[in-house]
């Protein structure tokens, strides 16, 4: 049997689709930097570019999408050392045609991972800015990792799935906008690391980057 959650979903699916196949095709997409000049160096971490498979993108959809690992580097060699983050975003100018955001909750345990737990955390950014954001761990095999994860639209940073799809529709309404972004921050559990670190060094990350995703998704 179907759960509720699962024919809500769907229900909201339906509904944003129609409204925004009779409200027409032209959304208004504020302009941004391009996310590829993201910088690549964010607090003392430096990052390396993850390319992303043909079979990957087809899956994520006509979006624009950065896949980066941050990490400390030696200073003699100048090569990544420590534990690494990775950084996860995927900007859609418009989900008007029927595309839209692909949920960690979905794409991370067709990749084999399991859920162990999830939450939502509260961080205020470097900037002051409150986000509301996500968070999960999860494990395949013996790698356990720690996920932060949000959806941000129009300056407001989402935890819910629901709520993302809400804010969607009612924007579309509002303001002709139907852009919006998700935003995965991950990184790996040490053996013998206790989760608490993890997610600090996770959270850390975000306060640092949070500040700058206005210029490449627009309030």
């Amino acid at each position: 049997m179907k759960s509720s959650r699962f024919w809500s979903i769907v229900i909201l699916l339906v509904a944003s689709a129609l409204f925004l196949h009779l409200r027409g095709d032209s959304d208004r997409v504020p302009p941004s930097e391009p996310l590829d000049e993201m910088p690549q160096t964010i607090g003392n971490l430096k990052s390396q570019d993850i390319p992303m498979d043909a079979e990957v993108l087809g899956v994520l959809g006509k979006g624009v999408f950065l896949n980066r690992v941050y990490a400390p580097v030696s200073s003699g060699t100048g090569e990544q050392t420590g534990t690494p983050i990775g950084l996860f975003i995927g900007y859609f100018p418009t989900q008007r045609t029927g595309q839209s955001i692909h949920s960690p909750q979905n794409c991370l345990p067709g990749a084999g991972w399991t859920f162990e737990s999830s939450g939502v955390t509260d961080v205020t950014d470097d900037a002051g800015k409150h986000l509301r954001i996500g968070e999960y761990v999860i494990s395949d095999g013996n790698q356990r990792d720690e996920v932060l994860y949000w959806y941000r639209a129009h300056g407001r940073s989402i935890a819910s799935d629901y709520a993302a799809k809400i804010y969607t529709l009612v924007d579309s309404i509002r303001y002709s906008r139907t852009d919006a972004a998700l935003v995965r921050v991950i990184t790996p559990m040490r053996p013998g690391e206790e989760r608490f670190s993890a997610h600090e060094r996770a959270v850390n990350f975000v306060k640092q980057l949070s500040p700058l995703l206005p210029a490449y998704i627009p309030d």
